[in-house]
């Protein structure tokens, strides 16, 4: 009998009871997006979880939150950032008229390389856009004192930080804007969506200005802005979810941590995770000797109804709308990297078929 497919993720969702009970309210007032009661309650409920000095800005989603600033800011010229993330880190930056000036990554922690960052820095550089990659934090203490040094924003793609600390305070609240996605693929999220968390307090009104038209009341403008506000029906599904974030954290450590336990580790090896970081658990990444061992290690998963995803690949710097450039680092991690399955509900069976497949191929 054939095994039931396992992906590289699972949704986790709240019990329908939870998630009606957070809706129920919308039959009574027929207010359905605009910053209603739901979103701005999330907001609140989600400082307080995460421990932020900052209150979070809700959006449509993790792009647009991207987007918002450099436009709010009216950023030009070159942004360096990191050839190793997803597609949206770059495109964002292009989708906006600007550079992208790509930065190797570090070989152990696959975030920027913060002892590069300096030589990349012209006199068009206006901003650094940086990714804590699967949640491992950058060098936010180096990265900061460059940026004040050349006097550069500092935005971090924080898309897979839900939860995470780094030396004892949210990893939101490094950088001059830390942005998050809350897609359904994430470890908490409201079905589509993301937040925006302004550490710069004179561009918060700036940011919530641009992410509502531009309004300024309901008959006059600031200026030019855009629809990324969140709907109150996405922002249900983060209160329906929030209370149940402890818990899914927890299953998802155990789930790594038999990972840990069961893996061969003598041809893999998995990226280091920065001191003091108070992780997440948001993603399971291997690393192989070869990409020739990884497919092979692939095929044999899939085989068996196991889908990983290699995540991420291309290395950006092979996208099409962007000066090609040799970055050896990222171009051979994202060869040779691969996401493993990782969410709750998945069994120790589960668990042990997996790591036997990867185990006898790797042989």
């Amino acid at each position: 009998m054939k095994r039931k497919r396992i992906n590289v993720t699972e949704t986790y969702l709240p019990s329908k009871e939870e998630y009606e009970s957070v809706i129920g309210e919308l039959w009574e007032t027929k207010w359905l997006t605009n910053r209603g009661s739901i979103v701005l309650n999330l907001e609140k409920k989600l400082q307080n979880y995460l421990g932020t000095e900052t209150t979070p800005l809700l959006v449509s989603n993790g792009t647009l939150a991207l987007q918002i600033p450099i436009k709010a800011l009216q950023l030009s010229g070159e942004v360096i950032t990191t050839p190793f993330s997803y597609v949206a880190t770059t495109s964002a930056i292009v989708w906006e008229n600007c550079t992208p000036v790509f930065v190797d990554i570090n070989p152990e922690f696959l975030t920027i390389d913060e002892n590069k960052i300096e030589a990349a820095i012209t006199k068009n550089t206006t901003a650094i856009v940086a990714v804590h990659v699967f949640g491992n934090p950058c060098a936010v203490e180096k990265i900061e004192v460059i940026a004040r040094k050349y006097d550069l924003t500092v935005i971090y793609d924080a898309a897979h930080c839900f939860g995470v600390k780094y030396r004892d305070k949210s990893i939101f609240d490094y950088g001059d804007f830390s942005t998050t996605s809350f897609h359904a693929t994430k470890l908490f999220h409201t079905g589509e969506g993301g937040a925006i968390f302004c550490n710069d307090k004179s561009s918060t009104d700036l940011i919530y200005n641009h992410h509502n038209f531009g309004h300024d009341g309901p008959l006059a403008f600031h200026g030019l802005g855009i629809n990324a506000k969140m709907s109150e029906l996405n922002a249900a599904m983060g209160m329906a979810l929030l209370p149940n974030m402890d818990y899914v954290i927890g299953e998802r450590k155990m789930i790594s941590e038999h990972y840990d336990r069961n893996l061969n580790w003598n041809t893999i090896r998995k990226p280091k995770l920065r001191d003091g970081v108070e992780y997440n658990y948001a993603y399971y990444p291997i690393i192989f000797e070869n990409e020739k061992q990884l497919i092979k290690t692939q095929n044999a998963l899939n085989e068996a109804n196991i889908f990983p995803r290699r995540y991420f690949y291309p290395s950006l710097n092979s996208l099409p709308y962007v000066a090609p450039i040799d970055m050896p680092v990222s171009d051979n991690v994202s060869e040779t990297i691969l996401c493993l399955p990782l969410f709750v509900g998945l069994d120790s069976k589960s668990l042990n078929w997996i790591s036997e497949l990867i185990n006898n191929s790797v042989d």
